[in-house]
């Protein structure tokens, strides 16, 4: 085990080209099980939930070839178990995206409850609602057990936008019989990403970036070669980042269009940049002051499905916000317990209150000290390293294989950036 060792007070400046979409490789992954023709993927990120999933993969039968830095060839001919591991599946969350590829080609899935990040009830009753309208059976003793003679094409309404119940039901209806249309479904970039590889695969997939999307079963899907997108989470964190340190920073392989809802929450708080092409600059004359609602009022930084702000950048916000001039509500709607990491904020000298488990009342700027962290979640490991970049003095961060979960090649890429980041081997 190791932890971070982070001296802070260290602007950030220099270029960093953005990862692949953790949360497109993970569904794009398990979609290779829906083919016994080979799939090659690229732009695939260097991180524990990817090696996890291939290590999935692999348990169940896929021959993995890694081709390069990145690169990934998958050929699922020969599926030898309908089981996913246990302690691989308790691993990550997106372990649940195998249960609708698995149902689709082998007519059975029996899994655990996915692991992943700490951040409250995660439920996955919108999987199996969608799953048994296209004529799944769900049985649950302690685990699921999945299974279908036959799908059928089927008109979905989804309880909820969930990212990954739509990946769930959008890849078994591609292989089931007839047309399945799916209502407020997600549309987020991880989902398009999804969408567009399994359309390279031969599926008929329309609506992609819609909250409708339409499916035409087909028989057999085949080879394809197919490129993730960027994270526009991880861009969001270096920007947060780079504001927060009062640093400068040049994000290489964005895609524009996915970065627009970002700019008007990071507005609110004096944040801005430029693009030119698929870059991105965050100067290092930031105002780093809260602007304002019409009549004075305080303003309000709100997740929401795409394309609103999205929910996995409200922890990075919260701590930006603590160097910002002014107060600000930062309100995450979708889970009851993402928030719980400012009581370390608050024990670094932040000016935060906790309204309840969804509401957040930030002032700042406030002067951060060093301070012992534990990162409970991936998102909020990063909000802490922030957080610890712009301390007086240093900061530990213990738990970091939750932070490595969704951050490629974090600590290099940092000290590379002018941080003062170590890693430290510690005894479990």
């Amino acid at each position: 085990m190791h932890e971070y060792v982070i001296e802070g007070g260290y602007p950030i400046q220099g270029t960093v080209t953005a990862s692949g979409n953790k949360n497109a490789a993970l569904p794009c992954l398990a979609a290779t099980l829906l083919t016994s023709e080979p799939v090659i993927l690229h732009n695939i990120p260097e991180i524990q939930d990817t090696n996890v999933m291939l290590q999935i993969l692999e348990a169940l039968g896929a021959k993995v070839e890694k081709l390069s830095k990145h690169n990934w060839k998958i050929q699922c001919d020969k599926i030898e178990s309908k089981e996913l591991p246990k302690d691989l599946t308790k691993k990550v969350r997106g372990s649940i995206v195998f249960a609708g590829p698995l149902l689709a080609r082998m007519g059975k899935c029996v899994m655990m409850p996915p692991g992943g990040d700490v951040i409250g009830r995660r439920r996955v009753d919108t999987h199996f609602l969608a799953l048994e309208q296209l004529g799944a059976h769900i049985a649950v003793n302690g685990h699921f057990d999945l299974t279908a003679n036959k799908l059928v094409g089927a008109d979905i309404f989804l309880d909820e936008a969930s990212v990954t119940a739509t990946e769930n039901a959008v890849m078994a209806a591609s292989l089931a019989e007839g047309t399945t249309i799916i209502r407020n479904a997600a549309s987020e970039p991880h989902i398009q990403d999804v969408c567009n590889m399994l359309n390279a695969m031969g599926a008929k997939i329309s609506g992609i970036g819609s909250n409708i999307i339409k499916i035409e079963g087909v028989k057999k899907l085949h080879t394809c070669e197919y490129t993730i997108g960027p994270d526009y989470i991880e861009i969001g964190s270096y920007i947060g980042m780079a504001a927060a340190t009062r640093g400068k920073i040049t994000i290489k392989g964005i895609r524009p269009e996915e970065i627009r809802p970002l700019k008007y929450s990071f507005q609110k708080l004096g944040i801005s940049w430029s693009i030119s092409g698929d870059e991105l600059t965050v100067p290092n004359t930031q105002d780093l002051k809260v602007n304002a609602d019409l009549g004075n009022a305080i303003p309000k930084i709100d997740d929401m499905p795409w394309p609103g702000f999205p929910a996995d950048l409200t922890s990075i916000m919260t701590v930006v916000a603590t160097q910002v001039d002014g107060t600000v509500l930062i309100f995450e709607k979708m889970f009851e317990s993402r928030l719980f990491f400012v009581d370390k904020l608050i024990s670094m000298g932040a000016k935060i209150t906790l309204c309840d488990p969804h509401r957040a009342v930030v002032t700042g700027p406030s002067m951060l000290h060093g301070d012992h962290l534990i990162s409970p979640d991936i998102r909020a490991g990063m909000a802490m390293v922030i957080a610890a970049m712009c301390a007086h003095g240093e900061s530990r961060i213990s738990n970091v294989y939750q932070i490595e979960r969704g951050y490629e090649d974090l600590v290099q890429r940092l000290q590379d950036l002018g941080a003062h980041i170590k890693v430290v081997d510690i005894e479990e």
